[in-house]
């Protein structure tokens, strides 16, 4: 079969050629009826957003193009079986925790978790034990958890249920002792989850870092819209064991996912696989595109390429982080950046966050001349200095719990308190820098000073933040 065989698309496009006559769903019917404001916009892609018709396959109960489609996926990245998600990576972590968790169960989880991952085991009933992740002094971001604090953990709880990881983490901070880390826990037979969300262009060249699928691990969440060209919420699940029935893991997603998935999404996850099909064996042109935009913005004056100096972690090629050399934050660098309409992926209070693009094929952006001409100005009025920003404030016991389990929390009252009353309290909610979407205080989490003084740093940095209906007037939510 062609590598580049693009079932469930061809099969749309075939669809789409007879001229049908739309007498289902949806109400479009290929774009005959739509507001006029947006059809110069959706025209095209309307003609191929249909439902479960005949010789179209179905998502829930796949036998036809939708399998094919999935098999070449799982056959590219070397897994058992692979499931198309249309409701982001978010769904597959749920899924995979609910497949291997039941209540009372515990988990060994990364602190530095997506929040789908906690409400993933909220909805089991499941009792995180948090493991505390390593620190990196250049990007100052947590990064992987260390194979001695896992080590630690199973010692502690042997009859964990899961051990669910990040990697890598959102600014690309990949393991490399993870293989030895899904070993190890497959010795106590503890089936490893990782949640690969940002990884899935990992296997498109060996430039990248390894893939968990390859280092053995058990279910593999892609996030394929975050790197390859798909549509957002397009990811996959990979599926790759022996100690998790894989019948759950359809259950589960035939529970969580639409009854109405959209072929779009599916479509454009069918034409990701071939993309990356497509790149196999160019490695050279990959690493040349690359290192071609890395080198343009080096040369950009007033920031820099922070590249992390842990020789445990591998850096992401695709991920830049840069600090201003000037004394700005991160969100006034990425004020910055848009300034010259270039629009990172996120800010925190050091750094801006970018996220190339996979091709081998780059031209300069005219962007990039206008925001050295912004640089420029910037660098004349300089801070000459760095904003006094307090470091990054994360649990730092290896292993650690709540102090009451999910099941108890939900017996609690819930109030709002100032700042100050809330410092020793349990949080009833969480309080989520988005992105990158890792809690920064959990619910149930025992609320420090420096939780505190760094959600005030954030509000007044203006930061994006998911919960916390209060904070701006330094009031939180508390368990009473």
């Amino acid at each position: 079969m062609n590598d580049l065989y693009t079932p469930l698309f061809d099969a749309l496009v075939e669809h789409h050629q007879i001229q049908p006559l739309s007498f289902h769903v949806p109400g479009h019917k290929y774009g005959t009826f739509f507001y006029e404001k947006g059809f110069s916009f959706f025209q095209e892609v309307l003609k191929l957003d249909v439902t479960e018709l005949t010789n179209l396959d179905d998502l829930h109960a796949p036998e036809g193009v939708i399998m094919e489609a999935q098999q070449l996926a799982a056959t590219l990245y070397g897994a058992k079986s692979t499931y198309f998600l249309v409701n982001g990576s978010s769904v597959g972590n749920l899924a995979m925790i609910l497949s291997c968790c039941q209540e009372a169960d515990y988990v060994l989880v990364q602190r530095n978790c997506h929040k789908s991952i906690i409400h993933g085991i909220q909805l089991a009933g499941a009792i995180p034990v948090f493991l505390a992740p390593q620190f990196d002094d250049e990007l100052h971001v947590p990064s992987y958890v260390s194979i001695n604090t896992i080590q630690e953990a199973i010692e502690q709880y042997p009859n964990a249920k899961a051990l669910i990881l990040t990697n890598p983490n959102y600014y690309g901070l990949s393991y490399t002792k993870l293989k030895d880390v899904i070993a190890l826990a497959h010795i106590y037979n503890i089936p490893v989850l990782v949640d690969e969300a940002h990884g899935a262009h990992f296997i498109a060249s060996s430039f990248f870092p390894t893939s968990a699928v390859e280092l053995g691990a058990d279910i593999v969440i892609h996030s394929v819209h975050k790197t390859l060209p798909a549509l957002t919420m397009g990811s996959y699940l990979h599926f790759n064991s022996s100690l998790i029935h894989e019948e759950k893991v359809k259950q589960y997603l035939r529970m969580l996912q639409t009854s109405s998935p959209s072929y779009l999404i599916m479509a454009s996850l069918d034409l990701a696989r071939a993309y990356v099909q497509k790149l196999q064996g160019k490695e050279k042109e990959i690493q040349k595109g690359i290192t071609f935009i890395v080198e343009m913005f080096e040369q950009l004056h007033g920031i820099r390429l922070v590249k992390t100096k842990n020789g445990d972690a591998l850096q992401d090629p695709l991920k830049l982080t840069i600090q201003s050399t000037n004394g700005l934050t991160g969100y006034e660098l990425q004020q910055v950046f848009e300034t010259s309409a270039i629009f990172p992926e996120l800010a925190d209070p050091f750094n801006v966050l970018l996220i190339l693009p996979l091709t081998t094929e780059w031209k300069i952006p005219e962007h990039l001349t206008n925001l050295q001409e912004i640089l420029k100005m910037m660098n004349k009025q300089s801070k000459k200095g760095k904003n006094q920003i307090p470091p990054i404030f994360y649990e730092t016991r290896p292993v650690s719990r709540l102090p009451v389990s999910y099941k108890e929390l939900n017996k609690y009252s819930k109030t709002y308190v100032p700042f100050e009353q809330a410092i020793g309290k349990l949080s009833a909610e969480m309080i989520i820098p988005y992105p990158p979407g890792i809690p920064l205080l959990m619910n149930g989490e025992r609320i420090e000073k420096e939780h505190i003084e760094q959600i005030q740093v954030l509000v007044g940095m203006k930061a994006k933040i998911q919960g916390g209906d209060r904070l701006k007037d330094k009031y939180i939510k508390i368990y009473g």
